[in-house]
Formats: structure tokens, sequence, C-alpha cells
């Protein structure tokens, strides 16, 4: 009888030896990578456990810079009149969060989910970003923030779907946002879509005009930092719809115009891109800043990434103060994470 084993690691060797002892006339060959034939079995048990403990000593390293990172960020509000809630998403998989547990208004950070149902609708539809829709002048609105409506004061225009977008998405306009809204079937659409793909600590039921009437009306568009996080995530780690629509939104948000002075603040002479929502509000009848907020994805230039959501509700600060916040938590985390060489490679 013949045998062949292939490899003398992990057996090879110590089953050739235990056929030998049974029968000194069978032919055994042992094929091996090299000239040399390798006996290290006994190796085996010590690699797997070197395996493991160097696995739980990098999670542990890591886990000790992400509660570092969180102190960091605890520290730089704890003075702050205002709630601050703050997520980040590092390459896809760890997370921090600080005081994730509340709700934020989004304010038009809402115009990022609205945009993600909005290119559903064209994908479920077979329609191109080019599809144009009629624009009267009754959906221009006079009493709300408009560069649409200051560009094209009169109405009765065709504009493709993806400058509608660009509308909202760059320059936040609210009726861009509600003419939308009104081509998808209404917030309702919104907020099914986004539910669909597991985002529940969430919700949009609010249009900007209702918001506009009613400054109650901004606390029931809301998210956790870490949902609206996760969301905006999910465009590089979820196929969404076809890589068209899914590029045109992160180029999109790429060249966002407005809140220059929050995420995108410390970031300016590095070589990181930024992609990103803003959403502000006026001032409740406490003459609180209702929601002052930035969202975005950071592009690092070695293929890194990491995703911010800094939320601050019901802020006492001046607008400028509050904005400050929000940039120096992203500062923060862009000197941590890139800096300091804390984003690992997983």
């Amino acid at each position: 009888m013949k045998y062949i084993i292939i490899g003398g690691v992990a057996g090879g060797a110590t089953a050739a030896a235990r056929i030998r002892r049974n029968t000194e006339k069978t032919e055994i060959i042992l094929f091996e990578k090299g000239e040399y034939i390798s006996y290290a079995n006994c190796g085996l048990p010590f690699m797997r456990f070197l395996i493991l403990f160097l696995f739980i000593l990098s999670t542990s390293l890591i886990q000790a810079q992400e509660v570092l990172l969180e102190s960091k960020i605890k520290k730089s509000i704890e003075n702050v009149p205002a709630q601050v809630g703050v997520a980040i998403i590092i390459n896809g998989k760890d997370t921090i969060t600080v005081n994730n547990e509340c709700h934020y208004p989004l304010m038009s950070v809402m115009k990022y989910p609205q945009a993600l149902a909005v290119l559903h609708y064209l994908h479920q539809h077979n329609q191109p970003l080019s599809t144009k829709i009629f624009i009267p002048k009754e959906a221009l609105l006079d009493d709300t923030y408009s560069p649409l409506r200051d560009k094209y004061p009169e109405g009765n225009i065709y504009m493709p779907i993806a400058q509608l977008l660009d509308y909202t998405i760059q320059k936040s306009d609210n009726n861009a946002c509600d003419i939308l809204f009104n081509y998808t079937g209404g917030v309702s659409y919104t907020d099914s879509y986004i539910r669909s793909l597991g985002i529940n600590n969430f919700s949009i039921s609010k249009t900007e005009d209702d918001m506009h009437k009613d400054l109650a009306a901004c606390y029931e568009n809301w998210s956790t930092p870490l949902e609206i996080a996760s969301l905006t995530d999910m465009l590089f780690s979820k196929e969404l719809f076809p890589t068209e629509y899914q590029n045109f939104l992160k180029e999109t948000m790429l060249n966002c115009q407005t809140g220059t002075n929050r995420l995108p603040a410390p970031l300016l002479d590095t070589t990181a891109r930024i992609g990103h929502k803003t959403g502000t509000s006026d001032r409740n009848v406490q003459g609180e800043l209702i929601g002052i907020n930035d969202v975005g994805f950071i592009l690092l230039p070695d293929g890194k990434r990491y995703t911010i959501a800094v939320l601050v509700k019901d802020s006492k600060e001046s607008m400028a103060d509050t904005e400050k916040i929000i940039a120096n938590i992203s500062g923060i985390v862009y000197h941590h994470l890139v800096l300091e060489k804390n984003i690992s490679n997983k």
C-alpha cells in the first residue's frame, strides 16, 4: 500500500510516523514545499495561543483609545449650556458615542435621508437623475430660506431632480426639499424607507413648511447621533441603489456649501476630504437654538475613513459659539484618529 501526505506541518509528519510504526513495508511519500521537512507540530498550540493573545491585546488597545477619545469629547462639552450628542464610526466598524440616549432635532440634516429616499424612488420607478419636475410659482414660498426661489422668483420651470438635490444638499434649500417630498408622496415615504434600512431610533414626520409654521414641529424630526451617523456610513458600507446614484450623492455632499465653520473648519488645511450635511434652526420660546447640527464622512488620503455626527440641542450660546462646539469636536476627533495615528486598518 502507498500513502501520500501533503505537508509535514499540522500533523503530516506525525501521521507518517504512525503509519511507519504500524507497518515497516508501506511506501510513504511526504510532499513539502521546500527541501526541509517541518516537524514543528508541537508549536501549533503555542501559535494558536499567541494569535489569540495578540488579537485580545489589539482589541484592548483599540478599546482603550476609544475610551480616551470619548473622554476628550466629554471634557470639551462639560460646561456647554446645551445638549450635545456625538457619534463616530471608524472605518465602518469601531463606534464611539457621547450622549446618544437623547432625541435631537435634525433640522435640515433630514435632507440627507430625504435624498436617499428620492434616489430609492428613482431606482424603484426606473427614472434617471435627469428626470424633470415642474415647479409652479406657488411652490416657491416667500417666507423661508430658498436660493432656488431667489434665482427663479416666478417659478413655472422644469428642473432635473439632480439639480433639485444639489439645492437641498449643497445649499439646504427649504422649498426644494418640500418639492421633493411632494414628488415622492410625502414625508412618510422617506420615514418608511429609512426604517427599511434598519434605522429605527429616528423619525421624519414634518416638512420644512410645517416646521416654519410651528417651531414645536422641529422636535418631531429627530434622530440619535448614532442612527444618523450609521445612515451616513451606509453610503460606503451598503449598496443602497445603483452606483451612479450612490456616487452622485457622495459627490454632492463633498461639495456642500453650508456649515464651513462646523465639521470642516479644522480640516481646511489638511488633505482630508469631507462630505456633510448641516442643520440650522431658529430659537425656541426659551431663546435657545433648537438644533445646530453637522453630519458627515471624512475621507483620508490612505483610503481610511470615519463618519461623524455632532448634534447640538437647545443651545443657549450664540450661533457662532454653537458652531465652535461642533468645530472643536471635529478637531479633537481628527487629531486623535489621524495626527496621533489611532485609526486602525481594520
